[in-house]
């Protein structure tokens, strides 16, 4: 994917990704990513963003390219939108309001929980609700929505994601550690009061500013939309591929040719058989003769 490297400088600049957190906030491990500060503030150097934005990028690419899927996590109000239209965008899996416990270190269980939202949903729509007290119709639509709210963007997520691209990843701490212990892992945006070590391709920048976040979160959706766009090709040529077989050997059925005859030895066979019968009438002739002659009387000489 090609990119104007100075557009993206211009882009990352105009929305404030360079800026970092207070001096007395930030996490000493987060130093080198640090050009400068001012006014108090620490300055986050560009260069290195963008470098480590580019790499994190081409990770997630790798990842969408090969069918895998990127859960979205951005529960801080400034993430929520911009976290929620990259993943519906990009057919992903998203958190925007709040991290269940156990998501993905005890997946089981959330499953269960999305079963009992479809059961849920179900019964609303086929009308089991009307035959239902107005208390427990009530209660079930309260569930309904708590469920809905906590459970509509990882519905459909079967199995756990390839990734998980993070904002600030000091907030999604709980997110952070499941992820890494069930090995998953993560792409985040992280800010200069953050712990670089906990994520294995960050992406210095604001985690603050709701420009900041839609500039990189749309860089990730990018990337994450070109290997969507190569998946699908590489499937339907595989698909192309299977049909096209599939077709040959169709095509070599009905043209098989009929086994060949052995045109030599049926001569020689019919030959054999000519001799047969011609040997057969002459020893059939033989014989009528010698039984003509037993039956011929004998003429006696005077």
């Amino acid at each position: 994917m090609e990119l104007n490297i100075q557009t993206l400088v211009k882009q990352l600049l105009e929305a404030g990704v360079h800026f970092g957190h207070q001096k007395n906030k930030w996490n000493p491990k987060m130093k080198d990513y640090i050009y400068t500060e001012k006014s108090g503030i620490y300055i986050i150097d560009l260069q290195k963003t963008m470098d480590a934005l580019l790499k994190a990028c081409s990770f997630l690419h790798d990842i969408a390219a090969a069918g895998g899927k990127i859960l979205f996590v951005g529960t801080k109000k400034q993430a929520q939108d911009t976290i929620k239209e990259a993943a519906v965008k990009s057919d992903m899996f998203y958190v925007t309001t709040r991290w269940l416990g156990g998501l993905l270190t005890n997946f089981m269980t959330l499953r269960k929980s999305v079963a009992r939202y479809d059961k849920i949903e179900a019964m609303k729509a086929d009308g089991s609700f009307d035959k239902l007290s107005k208390k427990e119709g009530s209660q079930l639509n309260k569930e309904l929505l708590k469920l809905k709210k906590n459970l509509e963007g990882v519905r459909r997520m079967t199995s756990l994601p390839q990734a998980i691209f993070v904002i600030d990843p000091q907030r999604e701490n709980i997110a952070v550690r499941e992820a890494a212990k069930t090995k998953v892992p993560i792409v985040a945006l992280i800010d200069t009061n953050c712990d670089p070590d906990l994520v294995d391709y960050l992406i210095p920048g604001n985690d603050d500013a709701i420009r900041s976040i839609r500039v990189i979160t749309n860089m990730v959706l990018n990337f994450t939309l070109k290997g969507r766009e190569k998946f699908a090709a590489g499937k339907k040529a595989d698909e192309a591929a299977v049909v096209k077989k599939k077709a040959e050997e169709e095509t070599a059925v009905s043209k098989k040719p009929e086994p060949e005859v052995a045109t030599d030895e049926l001569v020689k066979d019919a030959e054999e058989i000519a001799k047969r019968f011609e040997h057969g009438k002459k020893d059939e002739k033989i014989e009528e003769e010698k039984t003509i002659k037993r039956r011929t009387p004998t003429t006696r000489r005077e």
